[in-house]
């Protein structure tokens, strides 16, 4: 039998490297061999994962996924959450982590010119006047055509620009 993804074993470590450990589960008389990686160690920051494991100690783990290889990924950290809980980062809000109680700064919904809830539905484009007098019924490939040669012709006056101010820089000496 394999193992579940999704489900929690315990297992032993038999090996630890520098990017993670080796965990050996056995499951219905068989062995079978996944890899914890040093981000799945445990909740805090793994700099060394010998601080947090040891060769033979019996620890619970969670299995991540399985390779078509039969690479069996597993976690540490989130075989200990509790059952409905998962480990979560702070949400970073603006240039700092979102803060808690009453300095917390309070999300209006937004609205339209209607005064319509917004954040309830998806924003919608609807051409304006000016929008389809100059697109008109063109085609992409039209617009396209007709946006590369203005583009380039702001591209040609920019290095016509150029020239003549290394030009005029030439002769003032």
């Amino acid at each position: 039998m394999q193992l579940e993804v999704g489900k929690v074993y315990e297992g032993k470590v038999t090996g630890i490297t520098k990017f993670g450990a080796f965990v050996d589960v056995v499951v219905d008389g068989k062995k079978q061999t996944g890899m914890v990686h040093i981000s799945e160690v445990a909740s805090t920051f793994v700099n060394e994962i010998k601080d947090h494991l040891q060769e033979g100690q019996t620890v619970k783990v969670k299995v991540l996924s399985v390779s078509e290889e039969g690479k069996v990924s597993m976690s540490i950290k989130r075989a200990q959450a509790p059952e409905g809980q998962t480990q979560r980062r702070p949400q970073r809000q603006g240039d700092g982590f979102k803060k808690s109680g009453s300095f917390a700064p309070k999300k209006r919904p937004q609205a339209d010119a209607a005064g319509q809830d917004m954040s309830k539905q998806p924003p919608v484009f609807t051409p304006t006047r000016s929008t389809l007098t100059e697109s008109g019924n063109q085609s992409f490939e039209d617009m396209l055509s007709k946006f590369k040669a203005s583009s380039d012709e702001k591209l040609s006056d920019m290095k016509r620009l150029k020239e003549g101010n290394r030009r005029s820089n030439s002769h003032r000496k």
